[in-house]
């Protein structure tokens, strides 16, 4: 029988992340996973739920206020589905939508976009996104100009993670 859904920690860095994708991708039978996440009172965080060469599953969690910058995936679709909370994404001409709980957005590869958490209480959301990272070219995140941009940078208005004491969403 498969083991109960256990709480998945958050990827610290890009690395981290990668590793934990590769991973999972190794499973060659089902499993399940738990959408818990440790809510913030500053940064953003990325926990790999699922992940096989095809497809992977993050939970992200944003601070309120919590944002990054304009960027592109030039080799991976990928969907944001709102769980807790509001954002505001912006396309490549500012173009804007504030999308809320139970709402998402599809983003197929190669569309620049960004968005920021526009809700007091953090931002949950589910990211779905094909192919795994390991079947991508690199890199796999461009800024506007076309060039390399990590997820866990400054340039992608990255800041120190703060966690809410004992709070979290899925509880």
């Amino acid at each position: 029988m498969l083991d109960s859904p256990q709480f998945t920690p958050p990827a610290m860095t890009n690395k981290e992340m990668r590793d934990q994708e590769f991973s999972l991708s190794e499973k060659k039978t089902p499993y399940v996973f738990s959408l818990k996440g440790q809510l913030l009172d500053q940064g953003r965080t990325d926990s790999v739920l699922a992940a096989t060469d095809d497809l992977t599953i993050r939970l992200k969690v944003y601070a309120s206020g919590g944002e990054n910058e304009l960027h592109a995936h030039p080799y991976e679709d990928h969907s944001f589905m709102i769980l807790q909370g509001s954002a505001k994404f912006f396309g490549p001409e500012d173009e804007a939508i504030e999308l809320g709980q139970w709402e998402g957005i599809m983003l197929p590869r190669g569309n620049l976009y960004k968005f920021f958490a526009t809700s007091e209480e953090p931002l949950v959301m589910i990211r779905v996104g094909n192919p795994n990272h390991k079947k991508q070219p690199q890199p796999t995140r461009l800024n506007a100009e076309g060039k390399e941009m990590r997820g866990d940078s400054k340039e992608n208005k990255s800041v120190e993670v703060i966690f809410r004491k004992d709070s979290f969403f899925g509880d």
